[in-house]
């Protein structure tokens, strides 16, 4: 049996992302993938093979995500060099995950802190269509 502050908590949860403006979202996706490649260093580091790849996996479907989200009809260039960004992402954790590697996702995890703020720029200004 579900408690009843467990139900209530995750009705809570679900509404959140499905009232979530599309602006919003994608910055819970940038969050997520952030806080998964942070995890996935902390499994190398602590030679959790298991969970290196679980992290590393859970970043690179977040990445996807945001692969599929984007409009290169409206976005144009942004749209197109962000996609070449998320594919060198992608690169980038598959290497960390073979390898064993840190300084990968240090670097994806770099870039995913700069583009969010970009992302969080672009929301304070308005909307860019990509």
């Amino acid at each position: 049996m579900v408690s009843p502050n467990l139900a209530g908590y995750q009705a809570y949860q679900k509404n959140k992302y499905e009232t979530a403006s599309p602006h919003r979202l994608t910055l819970m996706l940038y969050n997520g993938a952030i806080q998964f490649a942070g995890k996935a260093k902390q499994a190398i580091v602590d030679k959790n093979i298991a969970e290196t790849n679980t992290y590393v996996q859970k970043t690179q479907d977040i990445i996807y995500e945001l692969i599929s989200s984007l409009n290169t009809k409206e976005g144009g260039e942004v749209a197109s060099n962000l996609k070449s960004l998320y594919f060198y992402i992608i690169d980038r954790l598959v290497e960390a995950n073979i390898k064993k590697l840190t300084t990968p996702l240090d670097e994806v995890i770099g870039i995913l802190q700069e583009i969010k703020a970009a992302w969080e720029e672009i929301g304070k200004r308005g909307t860019l269509g990509i």
